[in-house]
């Protein structure tokens, strides 16, 4: 029997599974929700309780699908135009993993941006690769780091040609994208792969008012976050892939290696559905979301000392298109920094964001969203504007974030062998020369100062010290203070 994108065959399973009352000798042990605690019980519901099911015959086998697991999967890749697609349960990040894996093995070079996500770098330490960096593009009055060029993409890229792949962001989390595809046939030219870290794209194919998605491209594989932008349930990714550069049964063992071998089914049957109302009414939900976006951030830049960047800043380095459902606003101009926004939005507005950086607010509008709430958004902005703006000097935060940014380190070990060999705490004032063995980021603009495996240099402990004295929040060490560092002993 054919499949049509109307249907849902792994929801089909479930509830057919359901209705014959079948009783469970099975996992798992509230056995249909008989055995929850009301307290849960009575949040969740006894009929979704019901779907919380296991692996067996008729439900499919999650590693080796045969049927409506295999069905699902083969209806995504339908729909998004993959050779291959495959659910992935344990975040984005899990797919992310299993791609890095698919590709890089111990010792072997991986090209990636200096602002790659933890997930990147994580599975970079799974692998026992090592990264090669790019350096990403920064606007500085915005203070975020955007995107790869290609021209540094191919600089990257002669510099090392035993490379196994090139991993790019796009679009990254602020909605900015690059060249992917001038950057996809560059790559391809070289006999390399390229991974696409589509977290933030899951949506890319339903509009061409968006950036194009990586498979259009002509991206090897790509992971996104279904349940960052479209419906499915937290947690619920998808990832994609062509034949040819990538070795199918290498993922499909990588990805098992990644995930559990008890998946929950109620997540499972989340991307069965989100796939089968993307194909349904994803361009007329999209084209909705990116309307009331568009419709915000005109708003948002009428309101004085707020900025929300848009198709202006295309052509910028780094800046190759822009994805309007993720707004940001720049709220230095009300004299305040984005946390403390964030704060007063989420206690004397009940709005919360997305995420907040030290100057700027994250927004995501998704087909979630409705004229009534960006309309009550735009208004607890005008009125924030009103009531807090202060006077507040950002010069010596400018001038850090302006400050040269120290010379790329160098990577003495991969970061696997600096994570797992013997570490030891020293003074960070004092660690010049040593090896670090974690991640040392600033927000702004989130690109890694030193990545673990590299050499600490004066040069570095003096930027970090300088931007400490501005107020700006370090990521990643384990004393957030960077009073200490963890080195290679």
């Amino acid at each position: 029997m054919r499949l049509r994108q109307t249907d849902t065959p792994l929801l089909a399973a479930m509830q057919h599974y359901v209705k014959e009352e079948v009783i469970p000798f099975h996992t798992p042990g509230h056995k249909q929700g008989k055995g929850m605690h009301h307290a849960l019980e009575s949040i969740i519901g006894r009929g979704t309780l019901a779907l919380d099911l296991a692996l067996m015959e008729e439900l499919d086998d999650f590693h080796e699908p045969y049927g409506c697991i295999k069905d699902a999967q083969e209806l995504a890749a339908q729909l998004y135009g993959a050779d291959h697609s495959f659910f992935v349960i344990n975040g984005t990040t899990g797919g992310i993993y299993a791609m890095i894996l698919a590709v890089a093995g111990p010792g072997e070079k991986i090209i990636v941006p200096r602002n790659a996500h933890r997930s990147i770098i994580g599975g970079i330490i799974l692998s026992g690769a090592i990264p090669i960096f790019m350096q990403p593009e920064v606007d500085n009055d915005l203070g975020l780091a955007m995107g790869v060029t290609p021209e540094t993409v191919e600089n990257t890229v002669l510099q090392h040609p035993d490379a196994k792949g090139v991993l790019i962001i796009n679009p990254n989390y602020y909605g900015v994208a690059v060249d992917l595809k001038k950057i996809v046939n560059l790559v391809h030219k070289h006999n390399m792969v390229v991974l696409v870290d589509e977290a933030h794209g899951p949506h890319l194919r339903f509009s061409n008012r968006l950036p194009i998605q990586a498979l259009d491209a002509g991206a090897d594989i790509c992971a996104q976050s279904t349940h960052k932008i479209i419906g499915a349930l937290t947690q619920c990714s998808l990832v994609h892939c062509r034949e040819g550069r990538i070795r199918v049964p290498h993922l499909k063992a990588m990805l098992q290696l990644t995930q559990s071998t008890s998946p929950n089914y109620i997540m499972l049957v989340s991307l069965d559905v989100a796939r089968m109302q993307m194909a349904l009414e994803g361009p007329k939900l999209i084209e909705r979301s990116i309307d009331l976006a568009n419709w915000t951030r005109q708003e948002i830049n009428k309101i004085p000392g707020l900025y929300c960047f848009g198709s202006e800043k295309k052509g910028d380095p780094g800046i190759f298109d822009l994805d309007p459902t993720k707004v940001t606003v720049t709220v230095k101009g009300l004299g305040l920094t984005g946390p403390e926004a964030e704060r007063i939005l989420r206690h004397q507005y009940k709005i919360q964001v997305e995420l907040s950086d030290l100057y700027n607010l994250l927004f995501l509008i998704t087909l979630g969203d409705r004229e009534q709430e960006v309309h009550l958004l735009v208004a607890a902005l005008r009125d924030m504007a009103e009531k807090y703006a202060k006077s507040y000097d950002f010069s010596l935060l400018e001038r850090c974030i302006n400050a040269p940014y120290p010379v790329a380190p160098q990577g003495v070990l991969s970061p696997r062998e600096a994570l797992f060999g013997n570490t030891c705490m020293v003074p960070f004032a004092h660690s010049a020369g040593m090896i670090c063995a974690e991640i040392v980021t600033f927000y702004p603009p989130g690109i890694p100062v030193v990545c673990p495996g590299e050499r600490i240099t004066q040069e570095i402990i003096d930027y970090c010290q300088l931007l400490q004295q501005s107020g700006m929040h370090v990521s990643g060490p384990e004393d957030y203070t960077l009073k200490t560092i963890k080195v290679v002993d």
